[in-house]
């Protein structure tokens, strides 16, 4: 499920970052996946959400993974999340895939 609309960015570094950041992408290995928890959303209906931390050589960070996502990796792989987005929840900047972005084991 690609999205031809964008051009593949050169990874970003972990440590590079900052909340608000559009269509990057970054890779790095998954630390430790949380158990999946169901949320209500907005639109209606519900989603299982779970916390995923990843990490590169210069740091790590909290990664979002919706439904079918938490299913596509395990603590170990390394992943590629392209055309990603970056914002701040509870203080915490954290990576996000999204509806347009995708997430690849490598």
């Amino acid at each position: 499920m690609s999205n031809n609309n964008y051009p593949e960015s050169e990874p970003i570094k972990i440590n590079e970052l900052r909340p608000g950041m559009r269509r990057i992408t970054v890779n790095g290995k998954i630390d430790s996946i949380s158990e999946p928890r169901n949320v209500n959303l907005k639109t209606g209906g519900t989603a299982r959400i779970s916390d995923a931390m990843i990490s590169d050589d210069t740091g790590s960070i909290k990664l979002s993974l919706w439904d079918s996502q938490i299913d596509m990796v395990k603590e170990g792989d390394e992943i590629s999340v392209q055309n990603g987005y970056t914002n701040e929840f509870r203080g915490e900047n954290i990576l996000n895939i999204g509806r347009y972005g995708t997430l690849k084991r490598l």
